[in-house]
């Protein structure tokens, strides 16, 4: 069967070479008779898994010595509780840069259980920017600044992160982790769902500083508790194996492919390529980020009739290009094209829009 082009926001499009290479060893991994899936998490052949993974999410980010890596379940929302459960006191607080429905999940959900504070919001706007470093308020003391680094829904994505002083900041990466580089030490803790740059659904990687794993209340549930993960080196129960596998595999594909240096570069090729052919279309086609809030992960635009944007998603299916139906939110278009979408893939849609345009134009 010939593979399609898939601009899904999530599950998203995986290195072929990845998934040709679990199929090759799916029955007889390494030689003990069986899959990955088959095998107990506590042999030595997936404690070995498990030891990679985590060496490789620390070379290919420049993690420093005093953070560990989690590799955990119930995906990035769990971390909605788990971030101010384990980090906020009961006398203390947190804030929330609000830049996108994720991010809005993320503060409601705090809201539960601790004192919340908006730091800053782009919400009146639709979203379509980035807040300025000179329009984030930041309260007294909190215990963090949370902020999501790139809105899968609305296209806007954080080109710099602010320097907050000695402000932990607190960062969903779901879903450009690894597409670029950028200084883990201005975080005290950074937490992912693999889908959509890293893996399969079911594994939720968590970098975490050391110094924020002392004085985690013990009245969290264990399952929460990123101490208790560190401690048992993610074993604590039995983990989403196949999927850390998985990610470890795409971390090998993208450390043999360049690392961070050459997957950003190719991120922007990609991503220029579309917002050319936006912007050059004389208004038919666009974008609902501001230009200098654009996403290299998640391009969002819109045509000059929601008739026009639903015949533009059927026929690009039927050309082999899936996903490109906008966040029912928000409507429009939306194509994903994270670190596993190639060249190739980038440049059918930019010529599929080009024909769209002159057939609909």
């Amino acid at each position: 069967m010939e593979r399609i082009f898939n601009f899904n926001a999530g599950p998203a499009t995986m290195p072929l070479v990845v998934l040709e290479e679990a199929q090759s060893e799916l029955l007889n991994f390494k030689g003990t008779g069986m899959s990955v899936m088959e095998n107990s998490h506590r042999t030595k052949e997936y404690e070995a898994i498990n030891s990679e993974a985590e060496a490789l999410v620390k070379e290919l980010l420049g993690v420093p010595e005093n953070y560990r890596v989690l590799f955990l379940q119930g995906g990035a929302s769990t971390q909605f509780a788990a971030v101010p459960m384990n980090l906020v006191s009961a006398d203390s607080h947190a804030d929330y840069i609000l830049t996108g429905a994720w991010a809005e999940k993320a503060q409601k959900e705090a809201s539960k259980f601790i004192k919340t504070n908006i730091a800053a919001s782009t919400k009146e706007e639709n979203y379509t920017r980035i807040p300025r470093t000179d329009e984030i308020k930041v309260s007294k003391g909190p215990a963090y600044v949370h902020l999501c680094s790139n809105n899968t829904i609305f296209g806007t994505q954080w080109q710099s992160f602010p320097d907050l002083g000695d402000v932990s900041l607190v960062g969903d990466m779901s879903s450009d982790i690894m597409s670029r580089r950028f200084d883990v030490s201005k975080f005290g803790l950074i937490y992912a769902g693999a889908q959509k740059n890293l893996g399969p659904a079911g594994v939720t990687v968590v970098i975490i500083r050391k110094d924020l794993l002392e004085g985690i209340p013990s009245s969290i549930p264990s399952m929460l508790r990123y101490d208790i993960h560190a401690k048992n080196d993610s074993l604590y129960n039995t983990p989403p194996s196949f999927s850390v596998y998985m990610v470890n595999l795409v971390l090998r594909w993208l450390k043999n492919n360049g690392g961070l240096v050459a997957a950003e570069k190719r991120n922007a090729e990609k991503a220029a390529l579309i917002y050319n052919t936006i912007d050059n279309s004389q208004g038919y086609y666009r974008g609902h980020a501001l230009k200098d809030s654009r996403s290299l992960m998640n391009i969002t635009f819109r045509l000059p009739s929601e008739d026009l944007e639903k015949k533009f998603a059927v026929e690009a299916t039927q050309q082999g290009m899936i996903g490109l139906k906008g966040h029912r939110s928000v409507g429009g278009l939306r194509a994903s094209i994270y670190n596993a979408m190639s060249l190739e893939g980038a440049l059918a849609l930019v010529d599929f829009m080009k024909v769209f345009q002159s057939k609909n134009g």
